[in-house]
């Protein structure tokens, strides 16, 4: 069967049902998932500190840049394969699945050997070479739209994946750049319902790259739950003041906390379950 669409695997048209998939006992595209976590992996303290914190508020995913792609050569680009290996021993101790950027086609294998899924930033969206190679490396793929990029390139972009024989992609609406100068980009949250209309795969939020502002970070991800998205990932860190990267639309630890319930009430007015509820439940009965 055919569609009338340019993206062909990835519309609506050719598969009427949601793409769903399990991913560290969360199912992706029904349950509503939470992936938090620094900007980028700074050392042991930092790294443990806060998945600590989001086990014990049972969230199952931790995000952290190894690699960073940064506009200046000057910024802090990362720690690279220690930073990798700080993500996957936190992580396992602490019951996380890790979510980390992949920058280039070099890194697959090292990023495949300790990341649960593969992200890829907004730079690299149309990063063909890149993209073909993810359809065949095994792993989930979280696939940030190019902060230019139309609906249809981004479509287009997860596209290639899919047909290289990888399924589990997930779509991530972070904000795109327009003449807007208040905000760090745009979130376009009406992104996510057409996404939805469009396509079966299932698409999360980024509040923190969408507007670069701590204090707005929480509005925005209960606008985009209202709106339809499948899940969050935002940036958290335990000293935001001291982050080497983009500590200004980070999270206190205790934000993120305030945070929770709210987006658990947006989901159960969709009828929806977020993989922290229980250990909401528990921590209100204590």
């Amino acid at each position: 069967m055919g569609t009338r669409k340019p993206y062909q695997l990835v519309s609506r048209e050719w598969k009427q049902e949601d793409t769903t998939f399990v991913v560290n006992g969360v199912t992706i595209g029904k349950d509503l998932m939470m992936i938090a976590g620094p900007c980028a992996v700074e050392n042991r303290e930092q790294i443990f500190t806060i998945s600590e914190f989001l086990a014990k508020k049972n969230i199952k995913f931790l995000r952290g840049g190894a690699y960073k792609p940064r506009t200046s050569p000057y910024s802090f680009q990362g720690l690279k394969t220690e930073g990798l290996e700080l993500l996957r021993e936190a992580a396992d101790k602490y019951g996380l699945a890790v979510v980390s950027e992949i920058m280039s086609t070099d890194k697959i294998e090292e990023l495949v050997t300790y990341a649960d899924i593969l992200q890829v930033g907004t730079r690299n969206m149309q990063n063909y070479p890149l993209l073909k190679a993810l359809g065949k490396c095994g792993k989930p793929v979280l696939l940030k739209r190019g902060m230019g990029s139309t609906i249809e390139e981004w479509l287009l972009a997860a596209e290639y994946i899919v047909s290289g024989g990888n399924e589990r992609v997930i779509l991530c609406e972070r904000g795109i750049r327009t003449f807007e100068t208040a905000t760090r980009n745009t979130i376009d949250i009406a992104a996510i319902p057409l996404i939805k209309h469009l396509s079966h795969l299932p698409i999360i939020s980024d509040p923190s790259q969408g507007t670069g502002i701590r204090d707005i970070v929480s509005p925005v991800s209960n606008a985009a739950i209202a709106a339809g998205a499948d899940g969050l990932i935002i940036e958290v860190h335990n000293q935001p003041n001291e982050a080497l990267s983009d500590g200004d639309q980070s999270l206190y630890l205790d934000q993120l906390g305030d945070l929770l319930p709210q987006l658990s009430a947006q989901a159960k007015l969709r009828n929806k379950r977020f993989d922290f509820e229980t250990a909401i439940l528990i921590s209100s009965l204590s």
